[in-house]
Formats: C-alpha cells, sequence, structure tokens
C-alpha cells in the first residue's frame, strides 16, 4: 500500500543559502558572458576602422579582418570541450574566475596591437580565456536552479546575448567617435575586473563528482582541422578562386583530419566529444539548428557593417545604433520564449525562427544604396525575434537532453556548435561576398596602375581607399564598388537564406512536437524524478 509520502516530490538538492541568491548570481552569470559576446559585436562595428590604413586603423584586408573574427570563434570553439571537462573536473568557479582573468589580459594587449597579425594572436588569446568562461555560466547556473526553473533562467541567460548585441555596438559607435580603434578592446579591462570581484563574493563552486578524463589529442585534431577547413575557405575567397590547388588541398586536408577526429572520439575510452550522444536525433536536430542560425546570422552581421558604414556612409556609432532593433527583440523575446513553447511545442517554435530568419536575409538581397533606412530597422527587429524564438527552445533540450553533473560538457557542446557554426558562417559567407565583388569590380579597374588593381579589387573598402588617394580618377571608381558590392551582397544574403530553409526543414523534421496535456504533465513530473 503507497502513502502520500511515496508520491511527494523530492526535497530541494540546493543548500537554502544558494538557493536565496540563485538571481544574483544568474546575474553575475550574465556579467561573465556579456564581455564574451560583447567583444565580438563591439568588433562588428570596427572592422571597417581596423581596416583603415594607419593611423587611424591597421589597414587590414578583408582577408585579415575575417581572420581576427575567427581567430577569436576557433580557438573557442576547438576548446569549449576541454574548458567544460576542466571545469567538471576543477570546479566551475576556479575555471570561471581563471577565464576571465585570461580574457581581462587578451583584451588589453589587443587594444596595443602594433598590427592585424599582432590583433589576431591577441585575439586568439582573449579566446582562450572566453572558452573557459562560456561554458562554466551555463553550468552554474543549471547548479543553482531547480529543474523547474531552468527554462527561465536559461531564456533570461539567452536574453543576456541580446543584451550584449545592443550595448556591445552601441558601446563601439561611442568609443571609436571619440578614441583609437583600440578602445573597443580595453573597454573590456573594467568589466573583467568588477566581474571578478562579484564571482569570487557571489558564484558557489561546484564540479562533477565522475569527471572525464582530458583529450588533448582530441583537441589538437578538432582545432587542427577547423583551422585547415576555414583558412581555405577564406584563402579561395581572398583568390576568387576556390579551384586552386593549395586552396583545394587546404579544405581537403581539414575535412580529413575532423573525419579523423571523429573517429578517434568514437574509439576513445574518454572523447572530449562523446558522438553517442548525437543518435538522439532531437538532440542532433537542435545542435543543427544552432550551428546554421548562427552560420547565416554571423556571415550577414559582417557585410552588414560594410553596407551600413561604406555604401550607406553612416558612422560606427550610427551603424551601432542600427542594430538596436535586433538586441531590442532578443531581450523582448528570449525570456519570454518558453511560453510559445509551452503552446506550440518546440518543433513549431523553433521551425518558425528559422524560418523568420531566411525570410529577414532574403530581404538583405532587396537592398540598394537608397532603401528606406526604417525598412533595414525592421527586419533586424524580425531577424531579433526569429533568433529568440531559435535559441531558448533548443539550450533547453540540449542542457535537458544529459544528465545535470554533465551540464559543462552539453555547454560546450552547445556554444561549440554555435561558434563553429558562426566562424564558418564568416568564412563561407566572406569568401562568396569577397568573390562576387571581386568579379564585379575587376573589370572597372583597368585604368589603374598594375599594381593598385589587385589591392583594390580585395574588398569594397579596399577600392574607397585607393579611390580617396587618386582624386578625380579616384571617384569614378564610387559608384562601381558600390554597385559591385551590392550584387555581392545580394548573392551572399540568398546564400544564408538558404541555409537557414535547410535549418528549418531539419528541425521540422526532428524536433519533437508539443505532446498531448496528460503526456507533457507525466514528462515534466519525469525529468524532475530523473535529474534527482
Amino acid at each position: 500500500m503507497t502513502t502520500p509520502a511515496d508520491h511527494a516530490p523530492p526535497g530541494p538538492r540546493i543548500p537554502e543559502a544558494v538557493h536565496r541568491r540563485r538571481w544574483a548570481i544568474l546575474g553575475v552569470l550574465m556579467l561573465s558572458l556579456l564581455i564574451v559576446v560583447l567583444d565580438n559585436s563591439i568588433l562588428n562595428v570596427a572592422v571597417k576602422t581596423i581596416s583603415t590604413p594607419a593611423p587611424t586603423g591597421l589597414g587590414a584586408t578583408q582577408s585579415q579582418l575575417e581572420w581576427a573574427i575567427n581567430a577569436y570563434t576557433l580557438v573557442f570553439a576547438g576548446l569549449l570541450f576541454t574548458a567544460g571537462l576542466v571545469g567538471d573536473r576543477l570546479g566551475r568557479k576556479k575555471v570561471l574566475i581563471g577565464g576571465i582573468v585570461v580574457f581581462g589580459i587578451g583584451s588589453a594587449l589587443a587594444a596595443e596591437s602594433g598590427s592585424a597579425d599582432q590583433l589576431i594572436g591577441y585575439r586568439a588569446l582573449m579566446a582562450l580565456g572566453a572558452a573557459f568562461v562560456m561554458p562554466a555560466t551555463l553550468a552554474v547556473l543549471m547548479n543553482v536552479f531547480e529543474r523547474q526553473e531552468q527554462p527561465k533562467a536559461i531564456g533570461i541567460w539567452a536574453g543576456g546575448v541580446g543584451l550584449a548585441i545592443a550595448i556591445g555596438p552601441i558601446t563601439g559607435g561611442v568609443l571609436l567617435d571619440h578614441f583609437w580603434w583600440g578602445s573597443v578592446f580595453l573597454i573590456n579591462v573594467p568589466i573583467v575586473i568588477i566581474a571578478l570581484a562579484l564571482m569570487i563574493w557571489l558564484v558557489p563552486d561546484s564540479r562533477d563528482p565522475r569527471p572525464g578524463r582530458l583529450d588533448p589529442v582530441g583537441v589538437v585534431l578538432s582545432v587542427v582541422g577547423l583551422v585547415l577547413l576555414v583558412y581555405g575557405i577564406i584563402k579561395g575567397g581572398e583568390l576568387a578562386d576556390f579551384t586552386d590547388a593549395k586552396v583545394l588541398a587546404t579544405i581537403f586536408a581539414g575535412v580529413a583530419v575532423l573525419a579523423g577526429f571523429v573517429i578517434y572520439e568514437k574509439r576513445s575510452d574518454h572523447p572530449s566529444l562523446d558522438v553517442t550522444y548525437f543518435k538522439n536525433k532531437v538532440f542532433s536536430a537542435a545542435m543543427a539548428a544552432i550551428a546554421l542560425v548562427f552560420f547565416a546570422l554571423m556571415g550577414v552581421t559582417f557585410f552588414s557593417v560594410f553596407y551600413t558604414q561604406s555604401v550607406r556612409g553612416y558612422s560606427p556609432l550610427q551603424s551601432g545604433l542600427l542594430l538596436l532593433p535586433l538586441a531590442v527583440a532578443q531581450i523582448i523575446f528570449a525570456p519570454r520564449a518558453r511560453l510559445v513553447v509551452d503552446r506550440f511545442g518546440n518543433k513549431a517554435t523553433t521551425t518558425g525562427g528559422l524560418v523568420l530568419i531566411a525570410a529577414t536575409l532574403g530581404a538583405f538581397a532587396t537592398f540598394e544604396a537608397d532603401t528606406p533606412i526604417w525598412i533595414l530597422e525592421v527586419v533586424f527587429f524580425l531577424m531579433g525575434v526569429g533568433m529568440a524564438h531559435i535559441m531558448t527552445p533548443t539550450s533547453v533540450v540540449i542542457m535537458q537532453a544529459l544528465p545535470r553533473e554533465k551540464a559543462g560538457s552539453a555547454s560546450a557542446l552547445s556554444n561549440t556548435f554555435r561558434q563553429v557554426g558562426g566562424a564558418l558562417g564568416i568564412a563561407v559567407l566572406g569568401s562568396v561576398l569577397s568573390t562576387s565583388y571581386r568579379n564585379g569590380i575587376e573589370g572597372k579597374l583597368g585604368a589603374l596602375p598594375p599594381g593598385l588593381r589587385d589591392t583594390a579589387g580585395e574588398s569594397i573598402e579596399a577600392t574607397l581607399g585607393v579611390a580617396s588617394k587618386l582624386g578625380a580618377q579616384g571617384k569614378a571608381l564610387v559608384t562601381p564598388a558600390n554597385d559591385a558590392f551590392l550584387h555581392a551582397m545580394h548573392l551572399t544574403a540568398l546564400c544564408g537564406a538558404g541555409v537557414a530553409v535547410i535549418g528549418a526543414v531539419v528541425v521540422a523534421l526532428f524536433l519533437p512536437g508539443r505532446p498531448p496535456a496528460g503526456q507533457q504533465g507525466e514528462r515534466e513530473q519525469e525529468l524532475v524524478v530523473a535529474a534527482e
């Protein structure tokens, strides 16, 4: 005979002292997340300034700009697996503190870079620190909130990304209007100091009672494979020739190393990437959705800065303010996306978000030099709405697919796929943009001296930079440069939209729909019991 006690819910697993300050802890975690995301959103506004010749900028080429972004994302993605395991083993608080200190040091050094190559190196150092910060924030969150509060907390955490997207471009624009380009990195240092003090005071430590062994071979294979693949793609765009022998060899070598990584991880008894997780179609579809949406979004964000600043003539601050609707939409809708999931289910919510993203990316293919700016603002807002309804439900699916003690690994996987998707988006769509632009402008550069033609064809900023030094002859290049860029942007936007459509098909096929009310209640109870 059962008694009421047999059906009583399990007691709280979180100490009362931690439970009382859980929302303050979430605030500290979001501040840590803020600086990691802030760095890339600030850089997006600064790329045009950094591409300007010294003393204003570093005279970075388009391929160097892509590497300045991808050096961060590739190191970040390659180390996230190991960073999650180190946090599980040593304690998430220790890893958070160490990671944020390294990130702060890298930021200070990046601000004083004397060349584009130095900047790329210091960005990689920043990524080393960020890789240990990101998975630890979500792992700590999963350990200070009870299961029933986790979706709400993850929604707020995801909204922090929107806040960073809002603050980053505006902050970057203000700094670039008043200070030198390096100030966009130096601004991280005071935020790091504040976050460090609050972490030491508030954040509790936690670890996996059965942590996995580290996997240095897997880490090296994943980083080398990704770097080779992305290098080949970027080099192909730089040369406007993907049939070049060196480009093809590098791309194939990257694919081969990544295939070796998967085989090694499958056979390893302590893999950093447990490929058995991907036997779960729901888990795999959620990962694919995150990777594909960031593939499309990061590529479009990269070229939209040149559209607003180079073609439309807006300042860095104005360009940053133009991104505000995207961020506001995320802040508004990310914490509320769980309510949409409750009503319509993960499949409908995420598929709808990806379809909306595809439509907004497709809208970029219609933009011209004189398109009313309010249309761009509406498109950015809708893009933020779509992103909010993808990130929150997929994050919840991924984090709840694995046991709580593997929270660091789940977070690392989620963020790795996001970063790899973003890096490949910048590489692939950036190369489409570069190749299309070079093909469109080459026929207009015949009047230039041979030595300048190759330089002027690299990007719209390079063309305009050469034009500014040639007086009346240079002015004749401005309109062809704008026309070539707009054509290249239209093609790139359609490619991004196509990727988002593929993501929508994947989640429509494999993510679960909304279960009947009775089954939903039973499933929620199962999750609570399983978590204990």
